[in-house]
């Protein structure tokens, strides 16, 4: 696990200096902390900062061919790179590490452009062809890990995270208002755009083919989730391939030369993700408010998989602990469990080096609420008009947002606030909170000018890429390649690589993605049931009690900090002064959004912390 940066210097413009890519690789330190290395040839220059995790004393980057014409810099994981070493010796390539890097450069000797298909695991790869006078950048299949790029004149930089592309000193920094649009619609901008103009996130999926004396960038998708393949299978036969298959894909995922462990909610996806591991260190943290605190569910599964569990209830300095999270958040998401996630990797990095993570299982088996809203909205539209509009959806707004954090009146307020949107949006519909409507209050009509794209672009054009597939499939399709990309995996990255610890996310091997996608709907959603087989395999394997039981999900209790703790920084951040010297959002909408919240009549938790978490950015990367 590492960063990696890079300055590409075409035929008119200087070279990349030995300066430029130490403050880049300086800037990420926290991605590697125990090795740096650097390269600079023929106007490419390639930098890392290295977390050792396989062939600790052998592994360090830039990592060459054998003539030394090929090199490449790679931050995450191989996990086949045994395989695939083996297969190239037989070949006749000739290895001089045990390094998961090195396949690669020889990898792209024996596959050329083709090379990222041969790998499973987790990357970003930057590689130059010295002879041909090309470099590749690579990001893998699902995203897991960053890659983020600009061209700015004669130079192309490109790194693990924008703060290192700015610490190359050749970008100008600007607000990009349309992505702006997408920040507050989403709490997160969907790839490729980020917040910053020219600065672009590597899709997943992808790769750049640079060509250096002709100045050619070409973007190329190299894989994309397979359409579903015709198994006939009966329910027993998909529980086994899917039971099974999961264990191979974490088994797959344990190679490690440090201490390694998982993360353990006692839900059902990371609790499969520990069952399959065997003898494991897990690591859980729950808060005091009851409703945020799943420690319980934790120590249950762990105490029936038998084991070595540490938990801690936790009442952190909030403020503190926003101010040193924005060091990290040069690309913002305004998800609130970023907090939750830094702080089981911190307790997590006490103890192991290398922690593996349950993301993924809802956006491939079918784990969220809004596939059953968007079912539900059928029904719901059934019921005439004028009840809707002048009978339910007022009585529901006139009842104040419950404490807890969910409950059913929360539900059902969401669940109207959701049908209320457009719906092309589809399930996507309950997961976007300032719409086109929200946006025309909130944004100045100078700001609003500048907004191009509509909020829903990203979604309509991978619904158009997902047609050929059923409806559910569709769902968990956009999900995949947006919400889980650009934002799930974005928090896990960041706040795990913030105290150097590596995250693994086995339900996103390439070849349980493709059979999960493959299975049949009805065994993923039907009815009010989520996760259908998924929840059977876990039945399996940990207590039932366990198993079905409400969904939570990993957050904090940010609405009801927001009315305390939080109030200062909220005041600081959305005054009046900063809104109107800013000229980006309407004052008198703000301060209803504020004053509803304080007051406890409307939940504007999620569209204030977007504002704030912008305000913050702005004022740390932008303008500071």
């Amino acid at each position: 696990m590492c960063g990696i940066a890079g300055i590409l210097a075409f035929t008119e413009a200087a070279p990349p200096q030995p300066d430029q890519l130490r403050a880049m690789c300086n800037a990420m330190f926290h991605r590697g902390p125990n090795e740096e290395g650097t390269d600079i040839t023929k106007g490419v220059g390639l930098g890392m900062r290295r977390l050792s995790i396989i062939d600790l004393a052998g592994g360090s980057q830039p990592i060459f061919n054998e003539d030394r014409s090929i090199l490449c810099v790679f931050n995450g994981e191989i996990y086949n790179y045994r395989e695939l070493r083996q297969r190239l010796e037989g070949r006749g390539h000739t290895f001089s590490t045990n390094s998961d890097t090195e396949v690669i450069v020889h990898a792209y000797e024996e596959y050329g452009d083709t090379f990222p298909v041969h790998l499973n695991g987790m990357f970003a790869i930057g590689l130059h062809d010295t002879r041909q006078k090309r470099v590749l950048l690579v990001r893998d299949h699902l995203g897991i890990k960053p890659l983020y790029y600009a061209r700015r004149k004669q130079h192309l930089v490109f790194g693990s995270e924008i703060k290192v592309l700015l610490a190359s000193g050749l970008l100008n920094k600007e607000l990009d208002i349309d992505s702006l649009s997408q920040f507050l619609a989403w709490e997160y901008v969907p790839a490729p755009e980020t917040l910053l103009k020219n600065v672009k996130k590597l899709e997943a999926g992808y790769l750049i083919a640079i060509n250096m004396d002709k100045q050619d960038v070409s973007l190329k998708q190299y894989w994309d989730i397979p359409p579903a393949e015709e198994l006939s299978l009966t329910d027993d036969e998909w529980f086994e391939r899917i039971d099974s298959l999961l264990k191979t894909c974490v088994t797959r995922q344990l190679v490690s030369d440090v201490p390694l462990g998982a993360f353990l909610s006692g839900g059902v996806d990371s609790s499969l993700i520990v069952a399959a591991m065997g003898s494991a260190k897990t690591f859980s943290i729950g808060f005091d408010d009851p409703s945020y605190n799943e420690l319980n569910w934790a120590n249950t599964v762990a105490k029936h998989l038998g084991v070595s569990h540490t938990d801690e209830i936790l009442s952190p300095d909030i403020l503190t602990l926003f101010d040193h999270l924005l060091h990290f958040m040069d690309d913002p998401i305004a998800d609130f469990s970023i907090f939750p996630t830094y702080l089981v990797s911190a307790l997590a990095k006490k103890y192991v080096t290398v922690s593996l993570s349950g993301d993924g299982g809802d956006e491939l088996f079918g784990g969220y609420e809004t596939y059953i809203a968007q079912m539900r909205a059928a029904q719901y539209s059934l019921i005439p008009s004028f009840i809707r509009r002048k009978v339910l959806e007022p009585s529901l707004r006139a009842i104040k947002p419950r404490a807890a954090k969910k409950g059913l009146i929360n539900k059902a307020r969401r669940f109207v606030e959701g049908a209320g949107q457009p719906e092309n949006l589809g399930h996507c519909r309950w997961r976007i909170f300032a719409g086109q409507l929200q946006q025309a209050a909130l944004f100045t009509p100078e700001a609003l000018s500048q907004i191009e794209t509509p909020v829903d672009a990203h979604v309509s054009r991978l619904f158009a890429l997902a047609a050929d597939r059923d409806p559910l499939t569709q769902c968990l399709y956009v999900d995949t390649k947006s919400y889980l990309c650009d934002n799930i995996l974005t928090k896990v990255d960041r706040m795990s690589m913030a105290v150097s610890l590596e995250t693994r996310v086995p339900y996103l091997d390439p070849e349980l993605v493709g059979l999960a996608f493959s299975l049949p709907a009805r065994l993923k959603v039907s009815g009010n049931t989520t996760k259908i087989l998924l929840k059977k395999v876990a039945a399996k394997h940990i207590p039932q009690q366990c198993v079905y039981r409400p969904k939570e999900g990993f957050s904090i209790p940010i609405k009801h900090w927001l009315t305390t703790t939080l109030k200062p920084l909220m005041e600081e951040l959305l005054s009046e002064k900063t809104i109107r010297e800013q000229g980006l959002f309407a004052w008198n909408t703000v301060q209803s959004m504020k004053s509803e919240h304080l007051q406890g009549k409307e939940n504007h938790s999620h569209q204030l912390w977007a504002l704030m978490m912008f305000h913050a950015w702005q004022r740390r990367w932008l303008k500071g």
